[in-house]
């Protein structure tokens, strides 16, 4: 049938028709649509190989913000966050500042009894010091500075966090303690089972792609956040195969668990977030297994999304 000259003769009743894309146009849409649906079929099956061959429990969730693809293992299973779990610290502290209720120029006085081992240099810096909570903010979020971390949670409470993840729909992300002081940790049975905090793939997984809409804490907020994280000095996980990728994202090391999340402009925005537990490998150095597995997901979802459009 020549349908083109049929509607030209019933006049205004062609207005109601929607017109329909040449066969070329829709050949091009159909092409694209299975090429980014192949690359994702790709990705799927590399994550699962690279998971399948982890001697330990892998939880990931990776997100397409431009083509709306997701990909996910164990996405509402729980996991330890070790540092991980600092990315909510840190928007409850910016909520705060968003109230009003302190500003990030509040000075921070740090003591000897103040300082902690582990990741981060104020332990090893003269006190009396004093800071800002901006500083200790970006000391918790680029050298992971368990002194920063438990500096921070004085000044907003532990139960403050819990307030603001459960109110963007996040009820399994909490933060049990300041780092490396179990002793004083408000949850002590979750505690002994996940250490510092918990959350789950998908759970952080949504907290960054609030971040990027600017719906987190407000637009201003999210987006200074975002570029603090982009100064992480950890890359080891996602970061390890994808140099020169621009990403804000934030990593953690316990034993057993090595977790890693944030967003990568490929230039399509990827949320990408992978948590590992029950790891046989513990070892605390580059090569350990859990962050080889992190990697590896990281390297596979460049090369599967890298092409897609930029909004």
């Amino acid at each position: 049938m020549r349908l083109l000259p049929v509607l030209a003769l019933v006049g205004a009743v062609a207005t109601f028709v929607t017109p329909i894309p040449p066969l070329a146009a829709q050949s091009a849409a159909a092409q694209s649509s299975a090429a980014a649906s192949s690359a994702t079929v790709r990705l799927r099956r590399a994550l699962d190989s690279i998971s399948a061959a982890h001697r330990g429990v892998v939880g990931y969730h990776f997100a397409n913000l431009e083509t709306g693809e997701v990909v996910a293992q164990r996405g509402d299973e729980t996991f330890p966050t070790a540092s991980l779990i600092k990315v909510p610290v840190l928007v409850a502290l910016f909520d705060l500042a968003e109230q009003k209720q302190l500003t990030l120029e509040d000075p921070v006085v740090l003591t000897d009894i103040d300082k902690v081992g582990g990741a981060g240099q104020l332990q090893y810096l003269r006190t009396p010091l004093t800071l800002t909570l901006w500083d200790v903010a970006v000391l918790m979020s680029t050298l992971s500075d368990n002194t920063a971390t438990n500096l921070i949670l004085d000044r907003i409470k532990i139960r403050r966090v819990w307030q603001k993840m459960e109110a963007l729909g996040l009820p399994h992300t909490k933060v049990h303690s300041g780092s490396m002081t179990r002793i004083g940790s408000v949850a002590p049975d979750s505690s002994v089972k996940y250490g510092l905090g918990v959350t789950t793939p998908n759970e952080m997984a949504r907290l960054f792609t609030l971040m990027v809409q600017g719906k987190a804490v407000s637009a201003r907020a999210d987006s200074t956040m975002l570029d603090i994280l982009r100064h992480n000095t950890d890359d080891t996980k996602l970061m390890r195969f994808n140099y020169g990728v621009r990403a804000s994202h934030k990593t953690g090391d316990v034993d057993a668990s090595r977790t890693d999340c944030g967003v990568l402009y490929l230039p399509a925005r990827v949320i990408a977030c992978v948590m590992t537990k029950e790891n046989v490998d513990t070892r605390y150095w580059s090569e350990s297994e859990g962050n080889a597995v992190i990697a590896y997901m990281g390297r596979a979802v460049r090369e599967a999304w890298a092409a897609a459009p930029s909004r």
